[in-house]
């Protein structure tokens, strides 16, 4: 699906608050090497090479018009390759570090793929990943609700967005198995705060609605959008408004 950089930095700052928080758990001194599964514009696995200078990264992404943004970042320790995260599973090539922050909300079956990523750890290895809890996200609430709705249930022809985000025991249990040691899992929200409906529209508009908006024709796109920011509106009456977006990080160390 197409990505539009623009508008995904449109809120670099709010989406580096919880990057943050997931590199605060890594610990890398020895020469290493590491990936970031769905690195996007590359921004943020550079900052990731700068902190951990004797690792080397390999930031993934399957998004060709991102990929046109991380490859002017590359350095000795820092390369990009365009592949998706199920090019990376089905390889034997073994990590110091996985790593992925809200990039893993894209990918089908947890159950199967996390036990692989896990898999792919050397001995000490770290896993940290950062996904967004879409299904308990209001503006992600409002999106699976209108779509589910005529006319537009007819125009998504039956397809609806299923997220694959498991619950904290699942990923708990998932990690446990697969001989990760000083788990690490928690719930946090990140607000946002707006001071107009749009702001909240842009922010959704930059990831989850995509997959959406490209199934419709122009009409038909410009109806949904339409009936999305009213909804909106009724969700959020008061301005300046806080929506209080959830997110799930995830770390842990191989035995």
């Amino acid at each position: 699906m197409p990505w539009n950089p623009e508008i995904y930095n449109k809120f670099k700052e709010l989406r580096n608050k919880p990057f943050y928080d997931l590199i605060d758990f890594i610990q890398l001194s020895e020469a290493s090497t590491a990936i970031d599964l769905g690195c996007g514009t590359g921004e943020q696995t550079a900052i990731l090479a700068r902190k951990f200078s004797k690792t080397d990264f390999l930031g993934i992404d399957s998004s060709a018009e991102m990929m046109v943004k991380s490859k002017s970042l590359e350095t000795e320790n820092l390369h990009f390759e365009r592949k998706s995260v199920e090019d990376i599973v089905a390889t034997d090539k073994k990590w110091d570090l996985v790593f992925s922050n809200a990039a893993l909300q894209w990918s089908d079956n947890h159950e199967i793929l996390f036990p692989k990523l896990i898999h792919s750890l050397n001995s000490k290895g770290q896993f940290a990943v950062q996904m967004p809890i879409q299904k308990e996200n209001i503006l992600n609430k409002i999106l699976y609700q209108l779509a589910e709705e005529d006319p537009f249930k007819t125009y998504f022809k039956g397809w609806r967005s299923n997220p694959p985000v498991l619950s904290m025991d699942q990923y708990a249990q998932i990690m446990f198995d697969g001989g990760l040691e000083e788990i690490q899992i928690m719930e946090k929200v990140y607000p946002i705060i707006a001071n107009d409906h749009d702001t909240l529209y842009n922010f959704i508009s930059g990831s989850a609605l995509i997959p959406y908006l490209e199934l419709l024709q122009d009409d038909q796109k410009e109806s949904f959008i339409s009936a999305f920011k009213i909804r909106i509106a009724e969700n959020f009456p008061k301005l300046p408004a806080i929506y209080a977006f959830k997110r799930i990080l995830l770390y842990g160390k191989k035995v």
